[in-house]
């Protein structure tokens, strides 16, 4: 975020989070019809909102506070161990991580084991 401004709801207020919104636009785009990705994009006080409507499934941060740098290793790590018939939801990783989801937040993704 841009210091010493406070509308949280304007995406030139923060400094990087239109490339990861693009980003993840681009990889829905070129995700195989028949492969199912799981995307988490974002960075410390990233536009959040705006991240997930683009598609993300996992996003940083929902409370625009600096992650720690371990957040999407155990994000990845959760999804990568859990069986393809089971769903990791945001509530299951935020529990990992100790921050009642004020770091890491979004909605679900299948297991890819």
């Amino acid at each position: 975020m841009i210091k010493n401004n406070g509308n949280y709801n304007d995406i030139y207020n923060y400094r990087n989070s239109r490339y990861f919104i693009k980003s993840v636009v681009e990889a829905k785009k070129a995700a195989r019809p028949d492969k199912e990705i799981c995307i988490f994009a974002g960075a410390c006080q990233s536009f959040f909102e705006a991240i997930m409507s683009a598609g993300a499934n996992f996003a940083s941060s929902p409370a625009r506070i600096l992650i720690d740098f371990i957040d999407p290793l155990i994000v990845a790590e959760k999804i990568a161990t859990t069986d393809r018939d089971k769903i990791v939801t945001a509530r299951e990783i935020s529990q990992e991580l100790h921050d009642n989801g004020k770091r890491v937040g979004g909605r679900f993704a299948r297991g890819k084991k």
